[in-house]
This record gives structure tokens, C-alpha cells and sequence, in this order.
């Protein structure tokens, strides 16, 4: 159902159907520039990519159409996600992600279009299209602020905290106490192979190409909990270790 006003500058559609139905050509028949600021991949991108599939979408050409995309940190929630969203950026989008929340869930289409996202009501969003052009400078200025601020996705994958579950945790903890190996694996009812093995892949997550490096990295990002000192002291130095010369291995 839809409804209408201002001589249809303002319309509600309600379900992405619906959006699809009434708006989808206005995805496609973008030219100069598509914004899009959603806190999720669910937001808008069934009913654009539903547009897009059935029209085509322009081609993201120097000199062409412009696609910029801002999200939340929401949008790399899982690792689905995530190789989503980086998709989207290798087909040509710049992407962003928003530290703070988004003002709006919103399109704006080449200045002319705005189409703002309700929060689902049961499970269905309305999406209300926007023609009038003082509306729709509006929405734009919001979004463009957004984006001013926001950090680009290669930058904030480099930079945010990594999700680390509670056994990894566990072992940046007692790497901080400077605890042995043997200790650890034994207290988390592993064999020394797997737990050395686990902090290989931690070195990774990190970016740490050291035990010290991974427990700066931890340290900066908060990751370690009660025990990791706040010197950053160098993980793993107890006597016996062998693994406090900086050239350790794991």
C-alpha cells in the first residue's frame, strides 16, 4: 500500500515488493551520483539488488556514475558479511564505515531522489521516496556529513579491535602473565602443539609478527582483560620459556 502527498513528492511504499515495484527504476536510472547509508546490509540492499538485476545497473566509470556507500560497523557483523561488503567495494564503490549511528537510512539519487528507510514494524521497513528538492538537499547534506567523518573500509579493517572469543582471550590473558606454554595449554586442555598453533593464529589476527607486537596489539585494542599489564610488558618472558629474545617461535 502506498500513499501520497505534495503532488507525489512524498510517497510510502511499504516492503522492499513495494519499492521495487514503484521505485526500482530509480536505482537504475542513476547517473551522476548514488549515495547509500544504511547501518546493515539488510537495510536496502534486497530491493536495489532486486532493481539492479532487473535493469541493470550503470556502469561505476571515471567520469560517470558516482556510488558511495556508508555504513555502520554492523555491516561486517560476520564474516558473510564482510566478503559482502568487499565485493561491493572491488565492483567499484567507495565504502565507508560510520563509527557513530546513522542520522538516516537513506538513498539520494543524483540530487533529485531521496528515499528514507522506516524501522521494520514486524518485520516490514516503509521506505518514503522524496522528490522535493529542498527535502532532498536536505537528506543529502545529512548523509555527505556522515561520510566526511567516516572512515574508509580499508582503513577500519585495519584498524578496529578483532572479535576474539573468550579461549582466545584467555590465552592473550595468560601471555600478558607471562605464563609457560605447558602452563596455559595444560590449564585450557590442549596439547602444546594446538596452543602454540593458537597463538600463531592470534600473531595473525593482530597483525603481530612478534609475541611482544601481539601483546602491544592487544593492549591497544583492550583485548586481554585482567592480566594484561598496562606497560605492555612482553608476553611469555618467564624463565623457561625460551621465547624472550624476540626471535621466539610458536
Amino acid at each position: 500500500m502506498a500513499s501520497t502527498s505534495d503532488n507525489d513528492q512524498i510517497v510510502s511504499l511499504r516492503g522492499e515488493r513495494e519499492l521495487v515495484r514503484r521505485a526500482g527504476g530509480l536505482f537504475t536510472g542513476a547517473r551522476e551520483e548514488f549515495l547509500c547509508a544504511a547501518a546493515d546490509l539488510v537495510t536496502f540492499s534486497p530491493g536495489v539488488n532486486a532493481a539492479f538485476a532487473a535493469c541493470g545497473r550503470p556502469p561505476l566509470t571515471p567520469g560517470g556514475l558516482t556510488m558511495r556507500k556508508l555504513y555502520t560497523p554492523r555491516a561486517l557483523a560476520d564474516q558473510e558479511s564482510e566478503e559482502r561488503l568487499l565485493r561491493i567495494a572491488e565492483s567499484g564503490a567507495h565504502v565507508r564505515i560510520s563509527a557513530a549511528p546513522l542520522a538516516h537510512e537513506a538513498i539520494v539519487i543524483d540530487r533529485r531522489v531521496a528515499i528514507l528507510a522506516g524501522a521494520p514494524v514486524r518485520g516490514v521497513r516503509t521506505f518514503t521516496v522524496i522528490r522535493s528538492p529542498v527535502a532532498v538537499d536536505g537528506v543529502r547534506a545529512l548523509v555527505h556529513a556522515a561520510w566526511e567523518t567516516a572512515t574508509d573500509l580499508a582503513e577500519f579493517r585495519r584498524t578496529r579491535p578483532p572479535a576474539l572469543d573468550e579461549e582466545e582471550r584467555r590465552i592473550l590473558r595468560a601471555l600478558g602473565a607471562g605464563q609457560t606454554d605447558e602452563v596455559t595449554a595444560r590449564e585450557l586442555g590442549m596439547s602444546l602443539r594446538t596452543y602454540r598453533r593458537r597463538v600463531a593464529g592470534l600473531m595473525t589476527v593482530l597483525g603481530a609478527t612478534s609475541r611482544f607486537q601481539a601483546g602491544l596489539r592487544a593492549h591497544e585494542f583492550d583485548l586481554g582483560g585482567p592480566g594484561m599489564p598496562d606497560d605492555a610488558k612482553m608476553p611469555g618472558t618467564k624463565r623457561g620459556t625460551g621465547h624472550g629474545t624476540g626471535r621466539e617461535t610458536v
